[in-house]
């Protein structure tokens, strides 16, 4: 199981990193991003303090400093993402237009077209026009295991697929218990509606080219 969007105590999760990232261990996960939510507010506070977290050296995970970029208004977004990048945020998420909270209208639009994304979370209704500048600037569109953001799974796939945009399946994992399986995870595929192959793409090849591509980042 790979995970790029997950919470901790540094936002509105229930674990410290290290006990959520030794919970992911357990569940057998190969890849975990702690991605906070912030603002201009506490984006220092966040990065600075996963900065301090000293991985042990035998880990059988990797871990990812990201961010969640959450309810910013659209026309400062660029400039959230640019300067969480600056801070040493390896992995920039943005808080999609979910259809259970009131996230501004435009944010999809906004975050489709900053290279310095790299995920869109729960877009809910997204466009295909959305999907299609997310394909452009290499921004992977978020299918979700989490209660209410989930909804859309179905729709957000469909759309994806016609365009030929990429996806992932993330947890959104707030507590131990949101932590999924691989069998989980390909059966919320299936019931998005994805084919068997399709299901290892999402699940396999897709997660193992962020990757590749943050460990080219970190050799430039």
């Amino acid at each position: 199981m790979f995970d790029f969007h997950t919470h901790s105590i540094f936002s509105d999760g229930a674990l410290v990193p290290s006990e959520l990232i030794r919970r992911a261990v357990v569940q057998g996960y190969e890849a975990i991003a702690i991605t906070d939510h912030v603002d201009f507010t506490n984006i220092e506070f966040v990065l600075s303090n996963l900065k301090k977290f000293e991985p042990a050296k035998d880990r059988a995970i990797t871990m990812i400093r990201g961010v969640e970029l959450t309810h910013i208004q659209p026309a400062k977004l660029e400039k959230l993402a640019l300067k969480a990048k600056m801070l040493g945020a390896e992995l920039v998420v943005v808080h999609g237009e979910t259809l259970v909270e009131p996230v501004e209208r435009g944010t999809n639009r906004a975050a489709v077209n900053i290279p310095a994304v790299d995920i869109l979370a729960h877009p809910g209704l997204i466009t295909e026009e959305e999907a299609e500048r997310a394909k452009e600037n290499g921004i992977y569109l978020e299918l979700t295991s989490r209660k209410g953001h989930c909804l859309a799974n179905g729709h957000v796939a469909a759309v994806a697929q016609r365009v030929g945009a990429d996806l992932l399946l993330n947890t959104d994992a707030h507590a131990p218990e949101d932590l999924i399986t691989d069998e989980l995870g390909a059966r919320i595929l299936a019931g998005a509606g994805l084919t068997p192959d399709a299901v290892i793409t999402v699940m396999a090849k897709n997660p193992r080219a962020v990757l590749q591509n943050l460990r080219k980042v970190d050799h430039v």
